[in-house]
């Protein structure tokens, strides 16, 4: 048995020894990207990875192993690789407006179980969070509100680089998402011009989808996009860009057709790959577009007969914002309740004929947040699904068990309670005695 402790570990970088830790970037043929080797030796120990990625998902594994600080762990050798390139959670901040302070504890959350992606949702309907040079109005305006009427928000482009820089410490890539043609609204309450009549709507703080629709036959449309994709991806280092894409119900299928395809132009032009929800695949897509799939595994299949990817977040498992039961304070249950045994208990690559794991780029965990407001209801929706959705996205399909992660998420707790999560005590899990009860607020 070997001492060690959290405040030693934290905050190592690869090529630093902190006796008894040695971290070690190499190149061994046999450990895959974002992969690493952890021996835990009598007197040492030491992580091996050929990345600085695999060294920190190394470091994570160390810390979990430990749980608090001073705890004897036992001798041994691990190897481990992720399944998927993509392994990531979306945040929805339009709906309601969440500060940099809370995208980085969300981001720290991400982190610790490895996952690699944080895709922010900054415009929609309600609300748009991000500064645009030249279309102030889109934030002074258009972020002035969110649903039932609150104060809302925005990101300035230094806070937004100041959540870049904090994740990519952290080895996590964020995926701006403006969502176009419909989710609109905020941006059309700020621009009259981007209406077919030329008219500014309303600002907008309810919560239907579908209405609102940029105006596909006017240049200035297209102007505005570019100048707001420009100005996003010249700070994003990341390779994606997502377009949204979704429920745009008042939007001609023709029209919408010619809006994606223009588009796609222009996230090709600024050197992204593009992204959206899955019925951008009735769009002439490029090859290697990423097709997120939701709702309709059709549209995924056409993605894939496009040459696309696909990311996989169907509703009824790793939507976040679904209830557990119909009992929970929070969320919403128009995909059905997801209880901590939906959330885990499947597989991406089973879940449609042909959608098979080459065609897979990854799992998505995305957070919707017409209910949610604060970070404490954040956590409470998260927290534990979105370690399972981890685990799916890190572990081969042979390694999900169901009696196993039980037991792992009792004796995770002691972690959960350590970060102060407020996470729901879910009936399907035998607790530690002295915590509250399930659907009872901190």
């Amino acid at each position: 048995m070997l001492s060690a402790s959290i405040s030693e570990i934290t905050n190592l970088k690869a090529g630093q020894k902190s006796s008894p830790i040695k971290l070690t970037i190499s190149n061994y043929s046999d450990i895959p990207e974002e992969g690493y080797q952890l021996y835990i030796k009598k007197k040492e120990i030491e992580i091996i990875a050929n990345d600085n990625a695999g060294i920190f998902y190394g470091i994570q594994t160390l810390l979990q192993l430990i749980q608090q600080e001073g705890v004897k762990i036992p001798t041994g050798k691990i190897t481990d690789h992720p399944r998927f390139s993509y392994r990531g959670s979306m945040l929805d901040v339009s709906r309601h407006f969440f500060s940099v302070k809370d995208v980085k504890r969300y981001v720290d959350h991400l982190s610790r179980y490895k996952m690699n992606m944080l895709h922010l949702h900054l415009s929609d309907d309600q609300g748009w969070r991000i500064e645009i040079p030249g279309w102030e109005r889109l934030t002074t305006h258009g972020g002035s509100t969110e649903v039932g009427g609150g104060t809302g928000g925005f990101y300035t482009l230094d806070d937004y680089k100041d959540i870049v820089a904090y994740a990519n410490e952290r080895f996590i890539t964020i995926v701006p998402e403006i969502d176009m043609p419909g989710h609109t609204n905020a941006a059309l309450a700020s621009y009259h011009e981007l209406n077919c009549d030329g008219k500014a709507r309303e600002l907008y703080t309810g919560t239907e989808v579908g209405f609102s629709t940029l105006c596909v036959d006017k240049e200035i449309t297209y102007t505005f996009v570019e100048d707001v994709i420009r100005t996003i991806t010249e700070v994003t280092p990341g390779p994606y860009f997502h377009i949204g894409g979704d429920e745009s119900h008042v939007t001609s299928d023709e029209d919408y057709v010619v809006f994606v395809n223009r588009v796609k132009d222009i996230v090709r032009k600024y050197g992204k790959t593009m992204m959206g929800w899955d019925e951008i695949s009735h769009a002439d897509i490029d090859p290697g577009t990423i097709v997120q799939w939701w709702a309709r595994p059709e549209n995924a299949l056409r993605g894939i007969e496009k040459d696309a990817k696909v990311l996989v977040s169907p509703a009824s498992r790793t939507y976040l914002d679904m209830q557990y039961d119909s009992t929970t304070y929070l969320g919403l249950h128009w995909a059905g309740y997801v209880e901590v045994d939906s959330a885990y208990l499947w597989d991406p690559a089973d879940m449609v004929q042909g959608i098979n794991n080459e065609n897979i780029i990854g799992i998505e965990a995305p957070l919707w947040t017409e209910t949610v407001t604060n970070m404490e209801e954040l956590e409470y929706m998260v927290f534990p699904r979105v370690i399972g959705h981890a685990e799916l996205g890190w572990s081969d399909a042979s390694d999900i068990s169901w009696e196993s992660y039980k037991s792992r998420l009792i004796s995770h707790q002691k972690i959960l309670d350590h970060y102060d999560i407020n996470f729901y005590k879910s009936p399907m899990i035998p607790w530690q005695e002295g915590i509250p009860k399930p659907g009872v607020k901190r």
